[in-house]
């Protein structure tokens, strides 16, 4: 279980996040909704460890996730809104650094985002939506129990969402949990709304 108690947290001199409570459950999904500059980012690298909160807490199963970095890194795995691809490698080799950490197997993650037929094309040959399936294309090789994902259907055509769904299903049935930062509907059914001003 994740849960934030009385987060707050600043970007530069600006209070973006102020008493925060959120708590998702094992098999359970959070979908961060509000406009731009209201902290949907900022709360999902909160929840990474990549920042530290002003005030609060963040928990994993009652216990300060922050306290131990490694030990948090090693349940979550984090898509951001930026696709993190190398345009010089193919999109066989973008994946095998995912891979050393996940143990998941390269050709099963290419297939379960489409781009299979694409493995051994250079990165930089992908068209955008191509590379953002790429990206979401880690999740299928990573072992970890939480799911931090920012705008992750951003550039997504229909069929793309469609194997994303089947993904986001497949993690939450194994008891995964999804908190992901969104401005459009995301195939994540029951997943709590949590509305940042």
């Amino acid at each position: 279980m994740l849960q934030t108690e009385q987060v707050a947290a600043f970007r530069g001199e600006r209070l973006v996040l102020q008493d925060i409570d959120l708590t998702v459950q094992a098999g359970g999904a959070a979908l961060l909704i509000g406009p731009n500059g209201s902290g949907k980012s900022t709360l999902l690298r909160l929840l990474a460890g990549l920042l530290r909160p002003a005030a609060g807490r963040v928990l994993w199963n009652g216990e300060d996730a922050l306290a131990d970095p490694p030990l948090h890194a090693s349940r979550l795995i984090y898509v951001g809104h930026l696709d993190a691809v190398k345009p010089g490698l193919t999109a066989a080799e973008n994946l095998r650094f995912a891979a050393i950490a996940g143990g998941g197997e390269i050709p099963a993650a290419l297939e379960a985002m489409g781009l299979a037929h694409l493995a051994d094309l250079p990165a930089r040959m992908l068209s955008a939506g191509q590379k953002r399936r790429l990206a979401l294309a880690r999740l299928a090789l990573s072992s970890a129990p939480l799911w931090l994902l920012d705008e992750p259907t951003l550039g997504l055509d229909a069929l793309s969402v469609a194997r994303f769904a089947t993904l986001l299903a497949a993690h939450r049935a194994s008891g995964g949990l999804v908190v992901a930062a969104t401005h459009l509907p995301l195939p994540l059914p029951d997943a709590t709304e949590f509305r940042l001003a």
